[in-house]
């Protein structure tokens, strides 16, 4: 939550909240013991109509544009986003409240240089454990929030068991579940609260958070709209716990499906550089073995982060083939400064595809009754593919729609380096394409791939080439202009192979999965497309996962969204 502004309001007496560590509420009843894990979606969704971005001005209002559809001019459909850090379910970090060490401040620090793509990736996990406040919703005057203290948190404590290192602390109010409402109900989420028409959404105070900081704990979340008490306890409860290297969640929602212990939760989002909050993707793990092991992983800070980062200076947009060709270059949008912490609240501009991202069905298949009116030179190309591959599909599975269970699971890296260098130069631009071949020698020297593995081709291309301006053609453009050898691709008939193997999912550490042959790589997302299968792409890092590693990744929640940025983990 944007915290200086919410103190601009008139200041209102706060309401203290005098209650008994003996008292008790209704148990949480989801039943953590079922042997099958169940995840469990704590994310916002993300559209114009909903309240999901800050009220106050100068704040942006989210925006998403189709800016191309499949039709003449495209065989995808690309979109492009505005999306603030404060958008959806969201991220806060402590450079939110901890000033750089250099500016020399009273509250300046080492941590004040810890934004959104510096934070561990074993912070983002954890065992959730959920602190039932629901007695305290709507009870404080207009314009104020009821206070969570310590005592929620012992009572807490006393029923189960004390909270630790290695926990996410949630605070279950129900607000998020009760008021995020489309226009003009969503006016209640926020706004209403800040123009002190309706009481505000339950916060901790400064002394709950040291309290929780004395026990070791290092990320919480709460379903209501900020960690910020309205009115003037936004920004102590927020230094008091981002002072000590805290993450939280801000607007999560459906903890109501989860056990007071045991689930594993996990807040992942697009790793933007220097940014002191950012949207993300909330959700759990429930049942079975899998909770535990991803908890003690994380715990033990066994995680691997395969994202690069985000940056106007990165290439982690496709400037495309010819002129006009290319996506929404990402562009940071400064818009309101903060002069204690000397920085600027930004805002994004940027294509739906930049960086980590989602390739769900609908980005390469028109929507079922569509009749996409393709170039000539398009519809030989599908009159080809569907005369081998069968029919080309339809699909209206868009990014929000993509279940979580598809892009998380055990992953096979599989190495395909050994592809590189072996194309024609008098053919390129060309992509080294993996084949069945490939796949079936690979199972054959690790055993056989399963359902619900997570297929990652390790190109070692990012890795290789993934560099700031003005050294940055190695990525996207000299593949794409033919001047080297494009980055290894995988075929259609790879992904009818990996199909029948039960994948579900396939990431890559190279910019795409389809490669720079524009006929191959279509063939490949009409392929991935018409058998419900989904791509992670632009990852890297890979080399570091071992053995045994469980994959994460989770795009964010935005509506008719044809892409989705994210971020993957390997916890092992």
């Amino acid at each position: 939550m944007p915290k200086r502004l919410a103190k601009l309001h008139p200041l209102i007496v706060s309401v203290v909240l005098l209650i008994t560590a003996g008292s008790s509420l209704p148990a949480q009843t989801t039943d953590a013991k079922s042997d099958t894990p169940k995840f469990v979606d704590h994310s916002l969704l993300i559209a114009p109509e909903f309240p999901c971005t800050w009220p106050a001005h100068p704040f942006p209002r989210f925006q998403i544009t189709h800016q191309r559809t499949i039709g003449p001019d495209s065989a995808y459909n690309i979109d492009v986003l505005l999306i603030d850090g404060n958008t959806g379910t969201q991220l806060d970090v402590p450079p939110h409240s901890v000033a750089r060490p250099d500016l020399k401040r009273e509250k300046s620090g080492p941590l004040g240089l810890a934004y959104t793509d510096k934070i561990e990736a074993w912070q983002f996990g954890g065992e959730a454990c959920v602190v039932d406040i629901r007695d305290l919703l709507d009870q404080a005057p207009k314009g104020v929030s009821p206070l969570v203290k310590r005592e929620h948190v012992e009572r807490f404590e006393k029923q189960h068991r004390k909270v630790r290192f290695g926990d996410v602390v949630l605070f279950r109010s129900d607000y998020s579940d009760k008021y995020y409402r489309p226009f003009p109900e969503g006016s209640r989420f926020v706004a209403d609260a800040l123009d002190r028409k309706a009481p505000g959404f339950p916060d901790p105070d400064p002394d709950c958070m040291e309290f929780l900081a004395s026990r070791g704990v290092m990320n919480l979340g709460t379903d209501s709209a900020s960690m910020g008490p309205l009115p003037d306890l936004a920004e102590p409860t927020h230094y008091a716990g981002l002072k000590h290297g805290m993450i939280w969640t801000e607007s999560a929602t459906n903890l109501a499906a989860l056990p007071a212990t045991g689930a594993f939760y996990c807040m992942i989002g697009p790793k933007h550089q220097g940014g002191p909050y950012s949207n993300g993707r909330a959700f759990s793990i429930v049942g079975g073995e899998l909770p535990k092991r991803l908890i003690e992983s994380a715990k033990a800070k066994r995680a691997i982060d395969l994202s690069p980062t985000l940056a106007p200076n990165l290439p982690i947009t496709s400037p495309g083939a010819g002129t006009g060709q290319h996506r929404q270059v990402y562009l940071k949008l400064d818009f309101l400064y903060s002069e204690y912490l000397d920085l600027w609240h930004h805002t994004h501009l940027m294509d739906a595809m930049a960086g980590t991202h989602l390739v769900p069905p609908s980005f390469a298949l028109p929507p079922e009754g569509a009749k996409p009116a393709y170039s000539p030179e398009v519809r030989g190309w599908l009159a080809e593919y569907e005369a081998k591959y069968g029919p080309r599909g339809t699909s209206s599975l868009t990014t929000e729609k993509v279940p979580l269970e598809w892009t998380c699971g055990p992953v096979r890296v599989m190495d395909v380096t050994s592809l590189v260098g072996h194309t024609d130069k008098k053919s390129w631009p060309a992509s080294p394409e993996i084949m069945p071949a490939h796949i079936q020698e690979f199972e054959k020297q690790n055993g056989d791939l399963k359902r619900g593995e997570v297929v990652l081709f390790r190109t070692g291309h990012l890795d290789q080439h993934f560099k700031a301006q003005p050294n940055e053609a190695g990525v996207w453009l000299d593949p794409l202009n033919g001047k080297s050898e494009g980055w290894p691709a995988l075929g259609p008939d790879a992904v009818v192979f990996l199909k029948s193997r039960g994948i579900r999912c396939v990431a890559t550490d190279a910019p795409d999965l389809g490669g720079v042959n524009p006929k191959r790589a279509l063939m490949t997302y009409w392929a991935l497309g018409s058998r419900e299968m989904v791509g992670v792409e632009f990852l890297h890092n890979t080399a570091k996962i071992p053995q045994g590693g469980y994959f994460l990744f989770a795009a964010l929640r935005i509506r008719d969204c044809h892409g989705g940025p994210g971020r993957a983990i390997v916890l092992f």
